[in-house]
């Protein structure tokens, strides 16, 4: 993994506020930005006419401008950018191997734009080994000075969410901001009922309170790493996706961690992710389980 964030531009208002959002979390993490376009030359596809050397003649100036533009706004940024041709979801999938996370504009409810098209956005999503943050073209920088939280969902056992936490408090830290650590359970069924649960149960006090010190348990190691930012616990009654998307108002960026399930269609998001990436309405990060 290299030490820097990744951006993939389209020209789209999307990816414009993608763009931007990148070079903002690059400056605070003091970390270089890249750029990168990634297009398969198919004519049928376009529309007003063209031909490949004009599509790539456009690439270039839309990479050159959007990296124009950063250095403007940032001086003190490195930036460096590339156009690739190619078969989108393996050039993507290389270029999350080798960065710290990588940035791309959504459009939300379910369609990633420009060169992320249905199943490629997904699979890119599911497979990619570092975060993946999803900007929507309507998303501003003054939510991010607001007040507002880094929200980040957190399930399982102590380790189950590690990396998403580390992702919320890392990006917690560089912004002064605080979290809230989320936590949803549901009252379990009655066959799932076993003696050594309903003992572990009964010494934690019932449910909820068992749910709290397991959530209490998992932000430790993060506290103690990161002293200076403020966490709020949240554990609450619901299905996961419902309780962190009703937090959503309240975020400047969603954090959820995900697993990878493959089938014979291709690979697959948890629902939690999938709820939280097409319907949050603020930037979401999707951070693979370690």
């Amino acid at each position: 993994m290299t030490d820097r964030i990744t951006v993939g531009v389209d020209g789209s208002p999307e990816s414009r506020a993608a763009l931007a959002w990148a070079g903002r979390e690059a400056v605070r993490r003091g970390l270089p930005l890249r750029l990168v376009h990634v297009w398969h030359w198919a004519p049928h596809d376009v529309i007003g006419g063209g031909d490949r050397e004009d599509h790539a003649r456009w690439a270039q100036d839309m990479v050159r401008e959007a990296a124009s533009s950063l250095t403007d706004r940032h001086s003190g940024l490195e930036v460096t950018a590339e156009v690739l041709e190619g078969a989108a979801v393996e050039l993507l999938l290389a270029e999350a191997a080798a960065t710290r996370a990588l940035v791309l504009g959504s459009r939300g409810y379910g369609t990633i734009v420009g060169f992320l098209l249905g199943s490629v956005g997904q699979q890119v999503i599911a497979e990619a080994p570092c975060p993946v943050v999803l900007v929507r073209a309507d998303d501003h920088a003054p939510a991010e000075a607001a007040g507002r939280e880094i929200v980040v969902g957190q399930q399982g056992g102590r380790d189950d969410s590690a990396a998403a936490l580390g992702f919320a408090f890392e990006t917690a830290a560089a912004r002064g901001a605080a979290v809230r650590a989320v936590r949803a359970w549901s009252l379990p069924p009655v066959f799932a009922y076993s003696p050594g649960s309903l003992k572990m149960l009964d010494e934690a006090g019932g449910l909820e309170p068992y749910e709290r010190e397991a959530l209490a348990e998992a932000l430790q190691p993060w506290r103690e790493r990161f002293p200076g930012v403020p966490v709020t616990q949240h554990v609450e009654l619901g299905s996961g996706g419902q309780v962190l998307l009703s937090l959503a108002g309240r975020a400047q960026l969603m954090v959820v961690g995900r697993r990878a399930h493959r089938s014979a269609v291709g690979s697959r998001i948890g629902s939690v992710a999938h709820a939280v990436m097409h319907h949050a309405d603020c930037p979401v990060a999707v951070v693979p389980h370690a």
